[in-house]
């Protein structure tokens, strides 16, 4: 065993139980695990100005952090440390073989260490280019900063491998869908019209104060008359509606491969490829890009450095290359958006369930409907967007697609989800193509038609779906509704095959069993 092979063996980590853990008890330590993330979210970190505590909360709901908590770093470290190694190892740079138990240990270990590496290096650019704010620039008490924030992110990185061995799913996922599912209700429901301030002031419309929570709001522009207002204010809700049940639609899409088993005749099943074959993970990583890069240019301009851009004192982009990959915030691109989406998903079900030949007609007449559409919904409501919102538009959605897409091809090639690799799970099983020979290279061949083109058309999907659903302005970030979306949907699919023999007769029927 050599030095480094040692190194990565020594670092800590969760050992796997040592017996089968029924569902209820994996519940419980998934809820265990949750409970715990949510009270260090509440454990302010010593010595931290409660300022800084506001000034990046964009990013809070994408990482899974609370901004001035020990979960500061939130998954960032995690994300970040797979996203390199996934380029290193998927272009070949590092030529680790995945395929082999020794490729799977190296990179598992190189990714932790590379996760507690980024959880000083971040915990250090978080205090350094003033992200978090000492209550003092004392070189102690910024030290004991940097040491609780890498404290923490360590404290998340062996939460999400309790989640992983231990609970259901994985703590990535489950830290992402708490920050979305609670930035929902609060954006949804919050009374308050102050926020970010002590106490809570209601809403008052007669005297112009009206509660940041959508529905409240709506509610409060409906008792003065604007019904204008009273829309604008629903339109979050409404696209958060939307994104729900498209991605629900959608993940329901799927190619079977006939299969049968060689050892037993009249036997036969069927090997789904979804449409959406990667998953949620290449959209986690895209977004997780961008928000670092966020941050980081955050950051630099705070320091007069704006080779990323220029931002205001809400984080808000003013100029500069990042200007023109983050999402545009205004009325006229929320109307547009939404009307698009709409009318998109809807040619989308009609190709379906008409099973049209020319769906794909259907579908790029309902986007050029959608945009005429949008442009005329656009104008009546609140005017077009300016050709700087649309240059922005072109170019957030532009980078979450290509992003998603390669990220989608590189998750196949280091997640074991290749043509080759699912060809020997399927010859592990004993089972082979109908009307062929049992060889792997032939099931190899079969499914080399389709994984690489689901690869590239899901990750166009989702990242298109993503960008669009974050113009809409959808409550949580329409990226955050996609992965929350996908992240219990997957959870329902996997307790569903899983754990269903575990469960109480009547929880069962909920799992259509």
């Amino acid at each position: 065993m050599g030095f480094y092979d040692k190194i990565i063996r020594s670092l800590p980590s969760i050992t796997d139980p040592k017996v089968h853990l029924n569902f209820k008890k994996r519940l419980i330590w998934t809820a265990v695990i949750l409970l715990l993330f949510i009270i260090l979210g509440q454990i302010t970190v010593y010595g931290v100005s409660r300022t800084a505590q506001e000034r990046f909360q964009f990013l809070e709901m994408i990482l899974g952090s609370k901004m001035g908590s020990l979960i500061t770093l939130g998954i960032g470290p995690i994300v970040t440390a797979s996203i390199i190694l996934q380029l290193l190892v998927g272009s070949k740079i590092i030529p680790w073989n995945l395929r082999t138990q020794e490729g799977k240990i190296k990179f598992q270990g190189t990714q932790k260490l590379l996760t507690v590496f980024f959880c000083i290096f971040e915990a250090v650019a978080y205090v350094s280019f003033g992200a978090i704010q000492p209550l003092s620039p004392d070189p102690g008490l910024m030290m004991l900063i940097i040491a609780q924030l890498t404290f923490g992110g360590v404290l998340i990185l062996l939460m999400d491998e309790v989640v992983s061995k231990w609970g259901i799913g994985s703590g990535v996922s489950l830290f992402i869908a708490a920050g979305v599912t609670a930035g929902i209700f609060v954006g949804a429901l919050n009374p308050c019209a102050n926020v970010g301030t002590p106490g809570c002031t209601l809403g008052d419309p007669s005297a112009g104060i009206f509660p940041f929570g959508h529905i409240p709001q709506a509610i409060s522009y409906l008792q003065i008359g604007e019904v204008t207002q009273t829309i604008l204010s629903l339109l979050p809700l409404i696209a958060t509606i939307t994104v729900f049940f498209i991605v629900v639609y959608v993940q329901a899409i799927k190619v079977e491969i006939p299969l049968a088993f060689g050892s037993f005749r009249g036997f036969s099943r069927r090997w789904p490829l979804k449409f959406i074959y990667t998953s949620n993970i290449p959209v986690i990583l895209a977004a997780a890009l961008l928000a670092n890069m966020q941050l980081l240019g955050s950051m630099m301009a705070g320091r007069g450095i704006t080779i990323l851009g220029t931002f205001d004192e809400n984080g808000t982009s003013t100029g500069g290359l990042l200007h023109y990959l983050l999402t545009p915030h205004s009325s006229a691109i929320q109307v547009f958006s939404i009307t698009l989406l709409i009318v998109i998903f809807a040619g989308g079900m009609l190709a379906f369930y008409l099973k049209h030949r020319n769906a794909g007609k259907i579908v790029a007449g309902s986007i050029v409907l959608g945009i005429v559409l949008a442009a005329i919904v656009s104008n009546a409501f609140i005017g077009l967007p300016t050709g700087d919102e649309m240059l922005r538009l072109t170019g957030h959605v532009m980078f979450m697609v290509i992003a998603s897409v390669v990220f989608s091809i590189f998750w196949v090639a280091t997640a074991g989800m290749d043509a080759r690799s699912v060809a020997e799970q399927i010859q592990g099983l004993g089972m082979q193509i109908p009307g062929f020979r049992r060889d792997p290279r032939i099931v190899e061949s079969v499914l080399n038609r389709y994984i690489p083109t689901l690869a590239v058309l899901g990750g166009i999907f989702v990242g298109l779906l993503a960008a669009v659903a974050d113009l809409t302005g959808a409550l949580g970030t329409g990226t955050g509704i996609l992965l929350t979306v996908m992240i219990i949907y997957n959870l329902y699919e996997q307790i569903s095959m899983q754990y269903v023999e575990d469960m109480h007769p009547a929880v069962r029927k909920f799992f259509g069993h």
